[in-house]
């Protein structure tokens, strides 16, 4: 049997701590009024979390899966049918073709920056050369998860780590309801990944690295790289159980593989090649498939020139819009070519002989 290592958790946060928290998102004056109301809502707050109650609502799995008399949650059942059904559509041979089109940058003009990112301006560029190709363009900002009330995306947790059959597809670490990890806005990500032929980024580069947003979408996406889809047959959590199922062999199903992808990265000093070279290489190992040379771009923009005139840098910049829209044009191609079967029949059907 594989030892279980432990030691690193700390004790859960005593009662005063947990209120003083719990509390923190009523600091405005005018909750003074309902201090009672909060009160005990905070004690229901509380009895959740020291009862563990993560998912109140759960359902018997049911016939398809390893155990069919564990509880599911049910928002975890409801993600998944949404994935299904979104799958469903992808593979359909006669439906609209669909593109991801997805704004990496946290910045935006709702909130703090007061201005819109260089990042929406290239991605609109992309958006009207896929709409002119007969396209449809689904627009993911993630920005808006610095800007809208509620918005987020929790981080990934690293159940991989400790054995892939532990990471669930789609995630069930979230929705946590004890640990208050709740509104996560991957159960609607997946299904957009899930019902599109191609994803195109469009992402600034933020010291060296992917802007936090991005990399906690991606990082979430571990899931639809050898995922388990039957949370039931690791008993939910149960990290000795998912060891065994790995030991025993694992396939590593790539749930989300055979979409095509493009990039955009751009950058004012440095970083811009390591960056699109992750994001290509993330991609790749995800199983899906690049649309040629023009797809994968990575420019500065105002090189060394102040932040204050970095979007007048973009607009004299005109090479660099035709280069993002030349992206666009290639992954519109690239989409046609894969829903055709020719794409496809020019690679070679090779297994990995090291999956993982």
């Amino acid at each position: 049997m594989i030892r279980i290592r432990k030691g690193q958790s700390p004790a859960p946060v005593e009662r005063a701590e947990f209120g003083a928290r719990f509390r923190a998102s009523f600091h405005d004056p005018a909750f003074r009024a309902e201090d009672p109301s909060i009160a005990r809502l905070e004690e229901i707050a509380w009895q959740a979390f020291a009862e563990g109650r993560k998912a109140p609502f759960t359902q018997k799995a049911g016939p398809g899966y390893a155990d069919p008399d564990y509880d599911l949650s049910t928002e975890w059942i409801a993600t998944k049918q949404r994935i299904a059904e979104a799958q469903r559509r992808w593979a359909e041979p006669t439906g609209p073709s669909r593109v991801l089109l997805i704004c990496g940058s946290a910045r935006n003009d709702g909130t703090c920056p007061g201005e819109m990112s260089k990042t929406f301006r290239l991605l609109e560029l992309c958006r009207e050369e896929l709409e002119g190709a007969g396209i449809q363009p689904d627009v993911l900002d993630l920005s808006l998860l610095t800007s809208e009330y509620g918005r987020k995306i929790h981080p990934c947790k690293g159940c991989v780590s400790t054995a892939m059959p532990l990471c669930h597809w789609p995630c069930s670490c979230y929705p946590n309801h004890a640990l208050n990890q709740t509104n996560d806005w991957m159960a609607e990500i997946y299904e957009r990944w899930a019902a599109a032929h191609a994803v195109l980024i469009v992402s600034p580069v933020y010291w060296y690295q992917s802007p936090s947003p991005l990399k906690l979408m991606i990082d979430r996406l571990v899931c639809a790289d050898g995922g388990n889809p039957d949370p039931t047959s690791t008993s939910g959590k149960k990290a000795g159980r998912a060891k065994e199922l790995e030991m025993a062999g694992w396939n590593y199903p790539q749930h989300l593989a055979g979409r095509v992808y493009g990039l955009v990265v751009h950058g004012d000093v440095a970083g811009i090649e390591s960056s699109r070279r992750a994001l290509s290489d993330w991609l790749d190992w995800m199983g899906f498939i690049d649309a040629g040379v023009q797809a994968r771009l990575d420019r500065y923009i105002g090189y060394f020139e102040p932040y204050a005139i970095s979007h007048d840098a973009l607009d004299r910049d005109a090479a660099m819009q035709e280069e993002a829209r030349n992206v666009a044009r290639a992954v519109a191609k690239a989409v046609v070519e894969l829903r055709s079967g020719r794409l496809q029949a020019a690679r070679p059907h090779l297994s990995r002989p090291r999956p993982k």
